[in-house]
């Protein structure tokens, strides 16, 4: 009995380890999904700028248990999207009219370098997989009916694929930080106005050509007018009332 015992001695550290790993694995994939779904929400406006938010109130709203809301709380903070103030509880962070403004103005001259450089380093397989990606979010503008124009962060993100195709990490790390979360908040919202869809993915579009004909010089001045205009619907936007901050 007692060699019976022995002989399974070291089996039931292996189960308990086996089931402990399987319990971290689920709280991470809770704790990513509680992540990805505040974060969308935010992007999309539905947790809006300088709105305070609550434990108990987003369980409710959205499904979530405690355990994973606050890691995903911890990693929206981490990533500025989320400001938290003694005695005020947590907010999602929100900007002025005019440093939205600025920020439009430091992306026009960041990413037109970032589409030169681009032009001069991507490669064709790489360029060739961007043109198939605005092939995507073509489709999905249509299935939107042109109403909105949202990408999701990473590779699906055009602007996100351009900073990382320069091949200038530190102008990546710039324009990927803190900067680009807290855009990608309003590029939605903006994305939304009449008609802009459909403009932006074509000028999307021109860019990505310059960039396959190697016209560096091309590939800038299209990424600096189209973030232009960007700004400019911003400005209108905000001159008409249609922006909160």
């Amino acid at each position: 009995m007692w060699g019976v015992m022995r002989s399974f001695a070291h089996i039931t550290p292996w189960i308990v380890n086996k089931d402990m790993s399987q319990a971290s694995v689920q709280s991470q994939t809770r704790a990513d999904e509680a992540f990805d779904c505040l974060q969308t929400a935010i992007v999309k406006g539905e947790l809006a700028p300088g709105e305070r938010i609550g434990e108990v109130e987003l369980c409710a709203r959205f499904d979530l248990t405690r355990g994973p809301l606050r890691e995903a709380l911890g990693r929206l903070e981490s990533r500025g999207l989320l400001v938290r103030r003694p005695h005020a509880g947590v907010k999602v962070v929100s900007v002025s009219a005019d440093e939205l403004v600025e920020l439009y103005r430091i992306r026009e001259l960041m990413e037109g370098l970032a589409a030169r450089q681009a032009a001069e380093r991507m490669t064709d397989e790489e360029i060739a997989d961007l043109q198939a990606t605005l092939d995507s979010h073509e489709a999905m503008i249509n299935q939107a009916h042109g109403q909105a124009y949202y990408q999701e962060e990473g590779d699906y993100d055009f602007h996100h694929r351009i900073a990382t195709g320069s091949r200038n990490a530190k102008l990546a790390q710039m324009l990927l930080g803190d900067l680009y979360y807290m855009v990608r908040m309003y590029r939605y919202r903006l994305s939304t106005s009449v008609g802009r869809p459909h403009k932006a993915l074509n000028e999307h579009r021109r860019i990505v050509e310059a960039i396959a004909q190697r016209d560096g010089e091309l590939a800038e001045f299209l990424m600096k007018r189209h973030i232009s205009a960007a700004r400019r619907n911003v400005e209108k936007n905000i001159a008409d009332g249609l922006m909160s901050f």
